[in-house]
């Protein structure tokens, strides 16, 4: 296959000169599988981008896409709509924790944590707490790359050549405590008073004009950070305490990465507003959405019946091609019970990732579900390479992960089997011993 021209595309988060000098083009994806231009086949050990959740062409999905596009093709959301978005939204709803019954749709994560962030600021103005207009972001957090996004978020890279971004935002630590933590399985043992940063910045500001706190149940984008036992449990009761929203980025933990539908779910902790997206259409075609809580939705209902109630939206909102997409995509989710399969598989997945403990550079193992990060030591005075090698070592020998500073990321589809992990796990492991 004849290679096209690269040089119009500035791709994104990519070191695009080096991709440009040796090009990694998928030209067709099934199941587990991605195929090259070369025709090489490459098992997805990333679902894509924790995004295809239930493997790759889904026949159910590909036709329900093929069948809306000629049917109805588009149609507006604003003041008008069509029957599956109702449809899509009630799907979704009834998977969700109790209380989260109200879904508004974007267009992707980023879009939803927004969307999120705006909701709450409008719902304390709304409710005659106008004063509330502070949010509070996480170390280490990743909300995807709007503004509202970048300034709650705590990626450094993310963020520092974009200016001040917005104004009235703070921080408080993140979790990752390998000296106390390192090689957990599952939900670490230390670290729940570090919710207490939360009340610091309650001393500090006046809770009273905290808006929203949002974390990622499992940070994800930043190299798989498990909660602490605890933890989301103290922010919940630190928020209820004071007024504050607490918003859950469920982009990557939502649609069964966990084990359950939700991190919500695994972790037993709801938040008021839940941001979503990824998993939703399965990856097929860009969407997203937040879940409210009944209160705040019906805290907007005031006023004359003619009038918008919430000055937000996209043009692309509940995409007729995108509600198809996901209403199939939840039926292929519960006609093969995958939403919670990683409950039945997700022990061997620990067992495999956390046998690569002891090989050269590995520095801490972390999982849930089916996510796991295998950090590597960097190496001095070029961070992220080692861990960048070791991903083009492993594309060569037909895998895909994912890479985030040093830390192997890897979050496969939830159809994935055991003779996927241990070729995942052992071409892992030969790769870090290439480059030890």
């Amino acid at each position: 296959m004849t290679t096209p021209n690269l040089d119009a595309y500035w791709m994104p988060f990519t070191a695009n000169r080096q991709f440009k000098k040796a090009p990694r083009l998928f030209v067709k994806s099934e199941g587990m599988y991605f195929t090259t231009d070369q025709g090489r086949q490459v098992l997805d050990g990333i679902a894509g981008l924790w995004c295809v959740n239930a493997g790759h062409a889904r026949p159910r999905i590909v036709q329900a896409i093929q069948q809306q596009a000629a049917e109805l093709d588009y149609a507006p959301p604003f003041q008008m709509a069509h029957p599956k978005a109702f449809e899509l939204a009630h799907r979704v709803a009834e998977l969700l924790p109790e209380g989260l019954n109200k879904v508004f749709f974007t267009n992707s994560g980023s879009e939803s944590v927004d969307t999120a962030l705006k909701m709450a600021l409008a719902y304390h103005r709304v409710r005659g707490e106008g004063q509330r207009t502070r949010l509070i972001g996480r170390e280490r957090g990743y909300h995807g790359v709007n503004f509202g996004g970048i300034s709650v978020g705590g990626m450094v890279a993310n963020r520092k050549m974009f200016g001040a971004m917005l104004a009235g935002v703070d921080h408080i630590r993140h979790t990752h405590d390998p000296a106390r933590n390192a090689f957990t399985v599952g939900q670490p043992a230390h670290g729940a008073e570090l919710a207490d940063d939360l009340l610091n910045l309650c001393a500090l500001h006046d809770p009273s004009t905290i808006a929203a706190v949002i974390v990622e149940p499992v940070a994800g984008s930043t190299g798989v950070l498990i909660p602490p036992a605890g933890y989301l449990q103290k922010l919940r009761q630190i928020c209820d305490q004071h007024g504050i929203l607490l918003i859950f980025d469920e982009v990557i933990t939502g649609f069964g990465r966990t084990g359950n539908p939700f991190g919500a779910q695994t972790f037993g902790v709801t938040p008021d507003l839940m941001v979503l997206a990824k998993g939703i259409t399965n990856g097929c075609v860009p969407m997203g959405a937040v879940a409210a809580q009944q209160r705040i939705h019906d805290a907007f209902m005031t006023g004359p019946e003619h009038l918008i109630e919430f000055f937000h939206g996209y043009t692309y909102s509940s995409h007729p091609l995108a509600c198809a997409a996901g209403l199939a995509t939840l039926d292929t989710y519960a006609e093969e019970g995958l939403l919670t399969r990683a409950q039945q598989i997700g022990g061997y997945f620990a067992e495999g990732v956390h046998s690569l403990k002891g090989e050269p550079h590995v520095i801490d193992i972390r999982n849930i579900g089916l996510v796991g990060g295998i950090e590597l030591a960097p190496i001095a005075g070029s961070p992220g390479k080692r861990a960048f090698d070791i991903f083009l070592d492993c594309y060569e020998q037909g895998v895909l992960i994912r890479t985030t500073g040093d830390t192997i990321a890897l979050s496969p589809p939830l159809i994935i089997e055991r003779e996927h992990i241990d070729r995942i796990v052992d071409t892992v492991r030969a790769a870090i011993r290439r480059h030890a």
